[in-house]
C-alpha cells in the first residue's frame, strides 16, 4: 500500500512541486557532505549504530537491587506523576543549584499525545548511527525505572542510576527546603537525567515531555528542534478539553528560532502550533507538506518504507515495527534528525542512506505491538487512550490477520476507558478485564461494567489478577480448533503491559 505525495494531488503551481524540484537538485550533491559539515559536535568512533535494547529487569546482584529499591522508595514518597502543580519554578531552582547542566548539550524536545516514546527511540537510534553520543529521557517506564534514562541507546545501568540519584540528592533537599512544595517524583528524575547527560557527557539529548509542554518539568531546555507528534484528547482535566487547548499547552516547548517538526494534526491544533511558531520566529516543517511517508509495504517482522525527508527521498527503509502510525513516527524522526543537522536549511543534500537504513532497522519499542509469545500469538501494546487504541487496532489487523482475537484490558481510572474499549470492540471476539498493581488502576469490576456496555455480557470475562487474566485469554484463544489463527492482545496501560511482559518471561 502507498500514500501519495502531496505533489501528486495538486496542479503544477503547487509549492510542493517546487519543493520536489529543489530536492531533486539537492540530492545530486554528495549526500555525505551535509553530514560531515553538520557534524561539528563531538563525534565518537563506533562500529555502527547502537544495538536495540530491551526493557531491563531487576538487578541480579542482591545488594544493588536493595540499593535500587531504596531509591525507588524515596522517589515514591514524593508527589506522583499524576499530581501536579503547573510550574517550572522547582525544576528551574534545581537546575540553578546544579549549575544548569541542561545547557551543556543541544536537545531535541518531543511533545504530543501518542507516539512520543517510539519517536524518541527512533531519533536516538538515528543520531547514534551518525556517531553522536545520545542521552534519552522518556516516560513512563515499561518494566524498570532505570529505562527512563538511557545513554548511548541503552538504559542506564542500576549502579549508575543509584549514583545519579545520590549525586543530586543533597541539592534536591536544598531546593525542597526553599519551595512551597517538594520536588515531585518526575521533577527529581528529570534533574537526574539532565545531570547524568552533562556528566557523561552526551552530544545530544532526546527528551520526551511528561505531560503537556509549557509547564512540564522537562521544559527548562532550549531545544533547537521541537517535535510534535499527533495530538488527541487525553489528560483533558489538566491540558484542556479541545485539541486547540491541548495544543496551546504543548506549544510551550517551541523556543525562539527553533525548528518545529509537526506531525499530522487536527486543524485547530495545527493552527495553534503555527501561530506559536510565528510568535517565536521558529521554522516549521509539516508532515504531508515538507516531509512524509511516500509508500509503505507490509514486510516480515515489520514494514518497508519510502520516506520523504527535508533533504530528499529515502527508499527501502526497513522498520521492524508494525502499523501505519509507526511509519508516520519514522517520517517525523527522519525530519527531526535532518533538522538537527541543518539539512533542508543550512545544508543541502540528504543523510547517508545506508546509515539511515541501518539505524531504522535497529529500532525496538517494547510494549508497542510487541510479540512476546507464539502458539497462540500474544501481542502487547501500551495504548491507553482512544486515538492510540484505534492506531493499535488498525496496525494489528493489518499486520497479523488473526482469525480470532482475545483482548486483555487493564486501564487507569483517569482515562477515557469507554472510548478505549469502543476502539477495540470491532477486533475483539471476547475481552478479559483485569487490573494492574498500580494505585491508579481502575477496579476490574468497574471496568467490566463499562465493557459490558460496549461488548455485551457474553463477550466479557473478569479476572482481577493479571496472571489469571493472561491464562484465561490464552485458554480462550486455544479452545476451538477452527480458531487456529487466534491471538491475544494485552493493552490498556503501560503498567499492564510491563507487568504482562514480566509474567510472560520477556526480559
Amino acid at each position: 500500500m502507498s500514500e501519495p505525495r502531496p505533489s501528486d494531488r495538486h496542479d503544477a503551481s503547487d509549492p510542493d512541486e517546487t519543493f520536489a524540484e529543489i530536492v531533486d537538485e539537492a540530492t545530486q550533491r554528495d549526500p555525505d557532505l551535509a553530514v560531515i559539515e553538520a557534524g561539528s559536535r563531538t563525534l565518537r568512533t563506533r562500529s555502527g549504530p547502537p544495538q536495540g535494547q530491551d526493557a531491563p529487569v531487576r538487578p541480579a546482584d542482591p545488594e544493588v537491587d536493595k540499593a535500587l529499591r531504596a531509591v525507588e522508595q524515596e522517589l515514591a514518597g514524593r508527589w506522583g506523576e499524576t499530581k501536579l502543580e503547573p510550574s517550572v519554578a522547582r525544576i528551574a531552582a534545581l537546575m540553578d543549584v546544579l549549575g544548569e547542566p541542561q545547557r551543556a548539550y543541544p536537545s531535541i524536545h518531543i511533545t504530543g499525545t501518542n507516539g512520543k516514546t517510539s519517536t524518541a527511540r527512533m531519533i536516538e537510534a538515528l543520531l547514534g548511527a551518525f556517531d553522536l553520543r545520545t542521552g534519552r529521557y522518556t516516560s513512563p517506564h515499561v518494566q524498570s525505572i532505570t529505562e527512563r534514562i538511557s545513554l548511548d541507546g541503552a538504559p542506564m545501568d542500576p549502579e549508575r542510576f543509584i549514583e545519579a540519584y545520590q549525586d543530586i540528592k543533597p541539592y534536591v533537599e536544598m531546593v525542597d527546603a526553599q519551595q512551597p512544595y517538594r520536588l515531585s517524583f518526575f521533577e527529581v528524575l528529570t534533574g537526574m537525567a539532565y545531570a547524568a547527560f552533562a556528566d557523561t557527557p552526551v552530544d545530544v539529548a532526546v527528551v520526551e515531555v511528561g505531560m503537556g509542554g509549557s509547564w512540564d518539568a522537562t521544559n527548562v531546555i532550549d531545544a533547537s528542534v521541537a517535535v510534535v507528534t499527533p495530538i488527541s484528547l487525553d489528560h483533558t482535566d489538566r491540558l484542556g478539553a479541545t485539541h486547540a487547548e491541548i495544543a496551546g499547552e504543548k506549544a510551550g516547548i517551541i523556543k525562539q528560532g527553533a525548528t518545529v517538526i509537526l506531525a499530522q494534526q487536527p486543524v485547530d491544533a495545527a493552527q495553534v502550533m503555527l501561530k506559536k511558531a510565528v510568535e517565536v520566529d521558529a521554522t516549521v516543517a509539516r508532515e504531508g507538506m515538507e516531509f512524509g511517508v511516500v509508500s509503505r509495504e507490509i514486510a516480515v517482522g515489520g514494514q518497508l518504507l519510502t520516506l520523504r525527508g527535508l533533504g530528499g527521498e529515502y527508499e527501502e527503509i526497513f522498520l521492524p515495527l508494525y502499523g501505519a502510525h509507526q511509519a508516520h513516527n519514522a517520517a517525523v524522526t527522519l525530519a527531526a534528525v535532518e533538522a538537527f543537522f541543518g539539512i533542508g536549511a543550512e545544508q543541502p543534500g540528504a543523510l547517508d542512506i545506508d546509515t539511515v537504513r541501518r539505524a531504522f532497522a535497529s529500532v525496538i519499542s517494547p510494549g508497542r505491538l510487541e510479540v512476546v509469545r507464539s502458539s497462540p500469538t500474544v501481542v502487547l501494546d501500551a495504548a491507553h487512550n482512544p486515538a492510540g487504541a484505534r492506531a493499535t487496532a488498525d496496525g494489528l489487523s493489518e499486520a497479523f490477520g488473526f482469525s480470532r482475537l482475545i483482548g486483555v484490558v487493564g486501564a487507569s481510572g483517569d482515562k477515557d476507558v469507554k472510548g478505549l474499549l469502543e476502539a477495540f470492540e470491532p477486533i475483539f471476539a471476547e475481552v478479559v478485564i483485569t487490573q494492574n498493581s498500580s494505585g491508579r488502576a481502575m477496579d476490574a469490576d468497574e471496568l467490566a461494567a463499562v465493557a459490558v456496555e460496549v461488548f455485551g455480557n457474553d463477550r466479557v470475562q473478569v479476572e482481577p489478577r493479571l496472571d489469571d487474566a493472561l491464562e484465561a485469554a490464552i485458554t480462550l484463544a486455544e479452545e476451538e480448533d477452527e480458531y487456529a489463527g487466534a491471538g491475544v492482545l494485552v493493552t490498556g496501560s503501560v503498567i499492564t503491559v510491563g507487568e504482562a511482559r514480566l509474567l510472560l518471561g520477556r526480559h
